[in-house]
């Protein structure tokens, strides 16, 4: 494995470039440009000064935090049609943007935004894997300074983020366990999956398969293993984003 090298050069356990580009979406409260290597995502957060129907229906207090996701048509090399186009929403945006929202919510507490609801829009530039993962990294980033621009500007009192969170997938690759699939490596890996975690370590969520195949224990635990090596690492981008 110390050997082994990867299509694009990288080694089994490295990141692809990674960097943001803050302030992408000016009218948005937050906003940055993700890049995973060739994948890119504009991620926004927006603040509205109202919750949803269901919420005032059932009588539930503090705000909320919801995510949608889109690939635009020109993100992958055949044109995708946009869903108003199809008439109905693509299933895998639906589970995506799902993911999402459940991920900013894992390290949220909305008590401290009352009245409030964080609208978190994903769009996906260009696709060459990981656009859910890259989404999540890069959301944390939008939200993490529409909220700093809040407590500056005495909106809100103090921070309701209780921890940073990021993703990030790996997979098996030629029978070697590798860390953020690009495209190619996706498309041919026998196991594919997404990490989701804080930065203090703790499991937001897993999803993980085998395509057409099985994988050990063993296996399991190296891919753990690089998928918190790759967490840490982008945590730490994300807290240097953020301070710029």
């Amino acid at each position: 494995m110390l050997d082994f090298l990867r299509p694009d050069g990288r080694k089994h356990d490295e990141l692809r470039s990674v960097n943001f580009q803050n302030g992408i979406a000016p009218h948005a409260t937050g906003s940055t440009l993700v890049k995973f290597g060739n994948t890119q995502v504009i991620c926004s957060a927006t603040i509205e000064n109202k919750l949803p129907k269901w919420m005032h229906a059932q009588g539930l207090k503090g705000g909320w935090l919801t995510a949608e996701y889109s690939m635009l048509p020109y993100s992958t090399l055949d044109r995708k049609d946009r869903d108003i186009s199809r008439g109905k929403m693509d299933g895998r945006s639906i589970e995506i943007q799902r993911l999402i929202g459940r991920s900013l919510r894992a390290v949220l507490d909305l008590s401290k935004i009352q009245e409030k609801t964080i609208w978190i829009d994903c769009d996906v530039l260009q696709a060459d894997g990981g656009t859910r993962t890259a989404s999540i990294t890069g959301a944390y980033v939008a939200t993490k300074i529409a909220i700093n621009r809040l407590i500056k500007d005495g909106v809100i009192k103090e921070d309701p983020f209780k921890d940073a969170v990021a993703a990030v997938s790996v997979g098996i690759f030629y029978d070697e366990e590798v860390l953020d699939l690009n495209y190619h490596e996706d498309k041919d890996a026998s196991v594919d999956c997404n990490l989701v975690m804080t930065g203090s370590g703790q499991f937001v969520e897993i999803q993980g398969s085998g395509e057409e195949a099985t994988y050990s224990e063993k296996q399991f635990n190296n891919l753990l293993a690089i998928g918190k090596k790759g967490i840490k690492e982008l945590v730490q981008l994300q807290e240097q984003a953020i301070s710029i």
